[in-house]
């Protein structure tokens, strides 16, 4: 006598036993206001099932949803760019949830506008209202580019610099607006340099200083009323700097950059403090933080320094995610 096999819950058996379950997708379904009336929804929960303990959540939102925005170069030319957002709001105590997808529809709204730190303030206060929150928060993470010609060539080839905009509002209308940027540029350490003329001064020895790869995040507050471009924080960055890396090169742009890396020998110490000379002198910028991580070619460890300008209750240099600036 066969042993009778049991039934699977979502499979049919190779005996031919059916599921338990029946599963389909009903393509003909048409949703109306009706129906729709009687879907269930979790913000009308009631406060008793809200799990673990009962306080407020000071962000909550989403991550990384992806939009092509327009943004305006300083120049008047409109770029389309691939753009990550992420948008938080804060949660009462008494609030089990919030509806995220409001979150995104809020910003749908907008997407066919010019992004600016204006345009950021109008859409937090939008999908303040649509969430029903206190304080909000908006940042969009974009790769800006810009045509950088060479040393001495005239060869030109583009650029792109991690950029992005955030806002912050609170729950009285209080605006505040940040812009980020990445500037990759080479360091050539100054006692290596030394060291090299000693060794060809005193024993006629040949050496190669060394030198890496080195990148500097920036962020900065945009001052009350003021409005700063991608490009004028570029080329801030660039005038303490001066050695920002290559896009195309023939070999009297190489010798040029060998050169100069030799007139703008620079630590790390350096580096934050040449940066923090032109930032703050800028008029349009009222705060700023700056990370800076020299990729050691001598060490098997990066070095790194942190600066801020030391606004009240602003910025402080408290930044430790050194590992995203590998470049």
């Amino acid at each position: 006598m066969s042993k009778l096999k049991k039934s699977m819950y979502l499979h049919e058996t190779a005996s031919g036993a059916k599921p338990r379950i029946k599963r389909s997708y009903d393509t003909k379904l048409k949703v109306t206001k009706a129906y729709r009336d009687t879907l269930p929804d979790m913000m009308d929960a009631m406060h008793d099932t809200v799990t673990g303990v009962h306080v407020p959540i000071q962000q909550v939102g989403v991550s990384n949803f992806k939009l092509p925005l327009k943004y305006k170069t300083k120049e008047g030319k409109t770029l389309v760019l691939e753009t990550s957002i992420t948008g938080t709001v804060s949660l009462e105590a008494e609030l089990k949830g919030i509806n995220m997808s409001r979150i995104v529809r809020s910003f749908y709204d907008h997407k066919n506008e010019i992004m600016t730190g204006e345009r950021v303030g109008r859409i937090l206060a939008a999908y303040l209202k649509n969430v029903k929150s206190k304080d909000a928060r908006l940042k969009m993470i974009f790769s800006y580019p810009m045509l950088q010609k060479s040393l001495r060539s005239g060869l030109e080839g583009y650029q792109f610099y991690r950029t992005a905009f955030e806002g912050v509002m609170s729950a009285k209308g209080d605006y505040r607006r940040f812009i980020h940027l990445d500037f990759v540029y080479s360091s050539a350490c100054p006692c290596s340099a030394e060291l090299n003329e000693h060794a060809r001064d005193v024993r006629d020895a040949y050496g190669v200083p060394h030198s890496q790869r080195s990148k500097a995040r920036i962020v900065i507050e945009e001052a009350p009323g003021k409005k700063i471009w991608i490009e004028d924080l570029h080329q801030l960055c660039v005038n303490a700097l001066k050695t920002e890396t290559q896009v195309m090169v023939k070999r009297e742009d190489e010798q040029a950059f060998a050169e100069l890396n030799g007139a703008n020998l620079k630590f790390v110490e350096d580096a934050a403090r040449l940066l923090y000379r032109e930032f703050d002198r800028e008029k349009k910028i009222k705060d700023f933080q700056i990370a800076c991580s020299h990729l050691e070619s001598l060490h098997s460890h990066d070095a790194v320094s942190v600066i801020c300008k030391g606004v009240k209750g602003g910025f402080k240099a408290d930044f430790n995610d050194f590992a995203a600036l590998v470049c």
